[in-house]
């Protein structure tokens, strides 16, 4: 069982309260609950520093005997009871708008509806429209909903598909059989969006593999069972199709290569071969003289083979890569990244406390941080106002005190307001190392309303850098009206660097505007945005991503030395004169 924080106790809270919802429980048991649950979130340790839970505010001896269950075993037994009573089928309701657990739990108990099914089934008949609080709008919303959730996109989120590869690769790991694999494919290249999944699996015991491949957890059903292919679909929030190709080892790394793609870069590569009297493969190399066929030990070997340096894969889509990599390009490292300017802590809605996320940070090797949490604005992130701002200030000095191999900066996710103005004045952002602004409301305002809240952030003296900056999630959430380009040159007006967030469900900003920002001459913080101590790993595809755009790692802030960093966030924001 993976290690529990505050977070998974104040979702087992909440989970506990909806179920409770549904069954239709008393409303003041559900509150206790949700009451537990936000007295746990505004508490300002993490988990591993709270002596006594029970002497929280609003948590009572109830709510500690679920808590202290769950910490022990992982669940407990109210919510395993609850699971059996309640149907399963209408939890996944709850996502359709307009229905809550509440208004739910009214339809169950009068229309019978326990699933999608009857759910439909009671809007085609007239019968939920009767229903207090309902209407006809209101039931051809919900029906509008459930059909548009019924397709599955062509192309799915890669943040769900990195979720799907883990969970294989959980179960590759234990398969002693195989002697080496890895995931190919788009999914490879880092790819916003992805059609399926790809494995390359080397392995001498074929027979044996394919036998494990086909009792893969949450296989819906096999496709194709045979000693050098399986296919799989994978029930997941969509079914997903994932192709395993088993291999010798000899021919692992061009095998790898030929299905990690792009199709255009794969042509780019076989015409390279064609110039030299040689024929690419999936298998190898042939030279066409002889009809030897080459192997190699490796991709770097591949690529050496032809004169090239190693390529990334997610810079393998024939975008000139094969010209820069003919030299040693300057291309991004992990060991280029002096630190994360963008994370949160228990005194908002992260899950470890200022110290904890230090701590991690020091065993990354970080020469720097920056703490974020949210700005008094976002109440729902139990948002800090400046009272709150100022004590965790001294709780960063102090931790500056203690360790002398890292410099925390004291810093802020600041909400720019709907009306335009900023979350606080001047003379208080004046008090701060590093400010981060950042929309997180009223998405759909109109563009000449977005770049009105933008500009008084970026015309801001104290505002260093734009987080998110189109505010989208990739395939849930296109992002609000936001004037990319104009963003792009007030930016460099202004001197203030935009994010790339390295979240796998933002990836914002895009290849192609990371591609504008360089070319613009706009510093670049490639952040994690974690809200626990594990999602500071975020790092590493956020690097992948900066890379996919060719950013040249001077123009990546968080590469800068301590000194030149501040030499860019202090005072009103002036020319950056480097080193």
């Amino acid at each position: 069982m993976k290690e529990l924080d505050k977070k998974d106790v104040i979702q087992h809270l909440e989970t506990v309260a909806t179920y409770l919802e549904l069954q239709g429980s008393n409303p003041y048991r559900i509150a206790a609950y949700r009451k537990a649950a936000q007295g746990l979130e505004k508490d300002e340790r993490s988990l591993q520093e709270i002596d006594d839970i029970g002497a929280i505010p609003g948590i009572g001896k109830g709510t500690k005997e679920l808590i202290d269950s769950f910490l022990e075993t992982g669940t407990s037994e109210l919510l395993t009871t609850l699971q059996e009573e309640v149907p399963s089928g209408l939890i996944p309701l709850l996502k359709l708008p307009g229905l809550g657990g509440k208004r739910l739990a009214l339809l169950y108990k009068e229309l019978g509806v326990t699933d999608e099914t009857s759910l439909q089934k009671s809007i085609e008949t007239g019968e939920l429209e009767q229903v207090k609080g309902m209407g006809k709008k209101s039931a051809q919303n919900i029906l509008d909903a459930i059909k548009n959730q019924a397709e599955r996109p062509e192309r799915l989120p890669v943040s769900l598909m990195l979720s799907v590869s883990e969970e294989i690769e959980t179960s590759l790991k234990k398969m002693e059989e195989i002697d080496q694999y890895s995931v190919a494919g788009s999914l490879r290249r880092l790819r916003e969006t992805i059609k399926d999944i790809d494995y390359i699996i080397a392995a001498t015991q074929k027979e044996a593999v394919r036998k494990k491949l086909i009792e893969l957890p949450n296989t819906k059903e096999i496709i194709a069972n045979g000693t050098t292919k399986v296919s799989i679909t994978i029930a997941a929030e969509y079914d997903i199709n994932v192709d395993f190709r088993i291999v010798d080892q000899a021919e692992f790394a061009s095998t790898l290569h030929h299905f990690t793609g792009s199709k255009d870069h794969n042509v780019s590569m076989r015409q390279l071969a064609k110039d030299r009297g040689e024929k690419i493969n999936e298998y190898g190399v042939e030279i066409e003289e002889t009809g030897e066929i080459l192997h190699f030990n490796s991709e770097v070997d591949f690529y050496q083979h032809f004169d090239l340096h190693f390529i990334p894969p997610e810079m393998r889509e024939n975008t000139e890569e094969l010209e820069v990599f003919q030299q040693s390009p300057d291309i991004l490292t992990k060991d280029d990244i002096l630190g994360d300017l963008h994370m949160h802590t228990t005194w908002s809605d992260g899950a470890h406390s200022a110290e904890e996320m230090v701590n991690y940070a020091r065993q990354l090797g970080y020469t720097y941080i920056t703490i974020t949490d949210h700005s008094k604005f976002l109440q729902v992130a139990n948002g800090l106002n400046e009272k709150r701002l100022r004590k965790q200030g001294e709780e960063i000095q102090r931790l500056n005190e203690k360790y002398d191999d890292i410099h925390i900066f004291r810093g802020v996710e600041m909400d720019i307001l709907p009306n335009g103005e900023l979350d606080f004045d001047d003379e208080f952002l004046a008090e701060l190392d590093l400010v981060i602004a950042a929309i997180h409301s009223s998405f759909n305002q109109s563009e000449t309303e977005i770049m009105k809240r933008m500009n008084a952030a970026l015309d801001n003296p104290f505002v260093n850098i734009i987080a998110h900056p189109t505010g989208r999630i990739i395939g849930r959430r296109e992002g609000y009206q936001v004037n990319v380009a104009e963003l792009i040159q007030k930016a460099k007006a202004t001197n203030t660097a935009l994010e790339l967030n390295a979240n796998p469900q933002r990836f914002d900003l895009t290849t192609t505007w990371l591609q504008a920002a360089q070319v613009a001459g706009v510093p670049i913080a490639i952040n994690t945005d974690a809200h626990n101590r594990e999602s500071m790993h975020l790092m590493n595809y956020g690097i992948r991503r900066a890379n996919r755009a060719f950013l040249k790692p001077d123009n990546i802030v968080n590469t800068w030395s301590k000194d030149r960093l501040l030499s860019f966030i202090q005072g009103n924001k002036g020319e950056n004169e480097g080193e």
